[in-house]
């Protein structure tokens, strides 16, 4: 049987655009790590145009804030609510841009020690079971920091050891973020002893202590490490930030066989603070470039 020419053409044209769709589904399927920005630092807080301002620099992920905090009982987050929360995951879909952990910033100012905690533990972990998320950050903050309030430490250990079990049920971790190093904070992980409480690493708080990152990630090691806050304090882009070397620090994880999550959350070159494109495209297009060619 004789086929037209043209035929041929059009078959072996589709065949080919069929294979490098395949190709690159599967390269972004077997990519060891992705790259994720907070959604309240480019000012995008649970607000449907983080993807999109996400995509247009070109980041993998959003890291989803589930709203502010204060003294309400639980946090002010939209994504209790069927309808909303099936538009944030519409628009993750629409946009290609993936959702790599659910964030209780509210913490950052407010006790995770003291204050009721379990309407606030309830929200953001049916959130994650309702959107598919397996990660949520809870960064320990100024009021619960262990290194200034040490007397804190055993009520934190009780408090993390009960969220534990509650995030266990659904397959998910929290990762949460101190000011101890990585010696003080694994201790404290092994003391809480659940598989589903690691931490998040996160550049800034080791080199604000005179630390070495890829030395503190090796004590951490793979099996601690949820996530990785891949920034520093603002004052440069990664790209020309001395204290951070990052080539160094991917040969580290390499090494330690870990991938995930490298979410940028602050590097801002100070002359241009409030110019978000420039310096979250920049910090994520660096990332990328040194961790995903």
């Amino acid at each position: 049987m004789k086929l037209n020419k043209n035929l041929i053409i059009a078959m072996l044209v589709v065949m080919s655009t069929t294979f490098n769709s395949c190709a690159t589904a599967q390269s972004s399927k077997k990519q060891k790590y992705k790259v994720a920005v907070c959604d309240w630092m480019i000012l995008k807080r649970q607000k449907l145009g983080a993807f999109g301002l996400a995509a247009e620099i070109k980041a993998d992920g959003i890291e989803l804030d589930m709203g502010g905090l204060g003294n309400r009982p639980t946090f002010d987050s939209k994504l209790g609510d069927p309808v909303e929360r099936q538009k944030f995951l519409d628009k993750s879909k629409e946009t290609g841009v993936g959702i790599s952990s659910i964030a209780m910033s509210g913490f950052y100012a407010q006790s995770f020690a003291t204050r009721e905690i379990t309407p606030m533990i309830a929200d953001c972990i049916k959130a994650m079971k309702d959107m598919k998320v397996k990660v949520a950050y809870l960064p320990l903050g100024t009021q619960t920091d262990l290194v200034k309030n040490p007397e804190l430490r055993p009520e934190v250990i009780k408090r993390l050891q009960w969220a534990g079990k509650e995030v266990g049920k659904i397959g998910g971790v929290i990762a949460i973020e101190t000011s101890l190093s990585a010696t003080e904070e694994k201790k404290l992980l092994e003391e809480v002893g659940s598989k589903y409480i690691k931490s998040s690493f996160n550049f800034a708080n080791a080199l604000d202590n005179k630390r070495d990152i890829s030395s503190e990630l090796k004590i951490l090691g793979k099996k601690y490490v949820a996530q990785i806050h891949a920034s520093n304090t603002d004052q440069f882009w990664l790209e020309n930030d001395k204290a951070i070397d990052m080539p160094k620090i991917k040969a580290t994880l390499d090494e330690m066989k870990w991938s995930g999550w490298l979410i940028v959350e602050r590097s801002r070159d100070v002359t241009q603070v409030h110019n978000v494109k420039a310096n979250y495209g920049a910090n994520v297009a660096y990332l990328k470039k040194i961790f995903q060619n």
